[in-house]
């Protein structure tokens, strides 16, 4: 198997293997290792196969490919790729055959990358552990009795098993940053409008951002690449140029200012997540950069505001799912308010109950003031300390989650301390940054421990250098 992206598009340059060769490689791990790693809902191997031709014919034909062309990539149940179940890992569209592609099936289209598979996910993207999903609970490959993260807990997990080289995430709160760090992947979390989100199915429309992850700094700049730019059909979309990421991936970071946020690394921080973060400090003071304190004042206030915006955003995005439209209907209805109540309550699971159930509370009438508007105003202020702190630094550093990856089964009672794991990361989706995780160090136990990285807005390539050098100083 193949360590990097970068490896397999060279041996396919090379012709010492091809295309359909590399799908059938990675339907063969699948087959092997999927039974005890559950991160995948369903294959597209009529997809895949398909574009593997199409960038055989082109090498054989010595045509100019793009670089990611003929890697096997897996991509999220919640992105709707034309002619596949798009589930969201919900029993309400456990049925659903997407009509159309999204922006990013569309541009991995273009750029000749084979999707081979849709990966689980909590349901509706709203969990930190991929165990809300209707249909399974995804394993960690590190530890099959720990979780692999979540939302986007199967793409990390295919990738990390060695299921795919490249997967496709969506981050919502930390949804590809925190199974990257459980995993031991590179996850990144673009600025909010660098990536369309057309075709994404919504979780909270004006936090969520689908991303990359990949087992390297550079396998994920050139993924990254590939699905950025600017969508007409997404009107939160930003009209920029996209950078040559891979190209322009620069280690010289001497001079170069890093602040570290305070408040992440107070009490509650695992001793070998805060060891790890203090040796990636010292590495990057051995290379030349200057570290400095920095304290985000507001992030105390960032889980209670996350959880109020982001389920009013939910409970207004998942009104459409009423037993009229798409899949899901019970039987034996008396009336319409029957029908509505009895499909929403058989086929919505209980996380995303709970969020509808609190978002729509949040957004009634003599609550919304005193609730939804505030929040937002705690909001406004979240992205003003992060501006005062991207005045005195180049890029801020914290842990990607206080703790290593957990048990399975043990916070699933308990919301709040699940709610709790995502404290590092949901500040950025408040402010709409660019931030990724980067694996650095593991615990007592082996399980890998994520550094977090954060760019000011549009500043992926600065992200990516400063990961890069960090990644190749090891």
């Amino acid at each position: 198997m193949f360590k990097t992206a970068m490896e397999a598009r060279n041996a396919l340059y090379s012709k010492e293997i091809s295309a359909k060769e590399l799908v059938d490689l990675y339907y063969k791990k699948i087959d092997e290792v999927e039974k005890n790693i559950q991160a995948l809902n369903s294959l597209t191997k009529e997809i895949a196969y398909k574009t593997a031709q199409l960038v055989d014919k082109k090498i054989a034909n010595g045509e100019n490919i793009p670089p990611l062309a003929g890697i096997p990539l897996i991509i999220k149940d919640n992105i709707c790729v034309k002619d596949t179940l798009t589930t969201a890992s919900s029993k309400m569209l456990e049925n659903f055959i997407s009509p159309y592609n999204a922006t990013v099936a569309e541009k991995l289209n273009e750029n000749l990358i084979p999707i081979i598979a849709k990966a689980n996910l909590d349901e509706f993207a709203m969990g930190s552990s991929t165990e809300n999903s209707a249909f399974k609970v995804t394993k960690n490959p590190h530890n099959l009795n720990k979780v692999p993260g979540g939302s986007s807990g199967g793409s990390a997990a295919s990738v990390a098993a060695g299921e795919a080289l490249l997967s496709l995430g969506s981050d919502t709160g930390g949804s590809i940053r925190l199974p990257a760090s459980f995993c031991g992947l590179v996850g990144i979390k673009p600025t909010y409008g660098r990536v369309s989100r057309y075709g994404l199915i919504a979780f909270a429309s004006s936090l969520d951002q689908i991303g990359p992850f990949a087992n390297t700094v550079e396998d994920a700049a050139l993924l990254l690449e590939a699905i950025s730019g600017y969508d007409t059909n997404d009107s939160t979309s930003i009209n920029v140029s996209v950078p040559k990421y891979a190209q322009n991936l620069d280690l010289n970071i001497k001079g170069k200012k890093i602040g570290v946020i305070k408040e992440l690394l107070a009490e509650g921080v695992q001793f070998e997540v805060k060891e790890s973060i203090e040796k990636a400090i010292q590495k990057y003071k051995d290379l030349g950069a200057e570290i400095i304190e920095i304290s985000l004042p507001h992030v105390k206030y960032a889980i209670a505001t996350y959880y109020i915006i982001a389920t009013a955003e939910a409970s207004s995005n998942l009104a459409r799912y009423d037993g009229v439209r798409y899949t899901y209907r019970a039987k034996d209805c008396k009336n319409l308010i029957d029908m509505f109540t009895k499909t929403r309550s058989e086929a919505f699971g209980d996380e995303v109950k709970r969020r509808i159930m609190l978002g729509t509370y949040v957004l009634s009438s003599g609550y919304y003031d005193a609730y939804y508007k505030k929040a937002q105003q705690v909001r406004a202020l979240i992205k003003e300390d992060y501006n005062k702190a991207f005045e005195k630094v180049d890029i801020l550093l914290s842990p990607t989650c206080p703790t290593t990856a957990f048990d399975i089964n043990s916070k699933v009672s308990d919301p709040l301390s699940m709610y709790l794991t995502d404290i590092g990361t949901i500040t950025i989706n408040l402010a709409g940054l660019p931030a990724m995780s980067l694996p650095y160090g593991v615990d007592k136990d082996n399980m890998p421990i994520g550094v977090q990285l954060i760019a000011n807005v549009l500043e992926e390539q600065k992200l990516l250098n400063f990961a890069y050098a960090l990644e190749q100083a090891k």
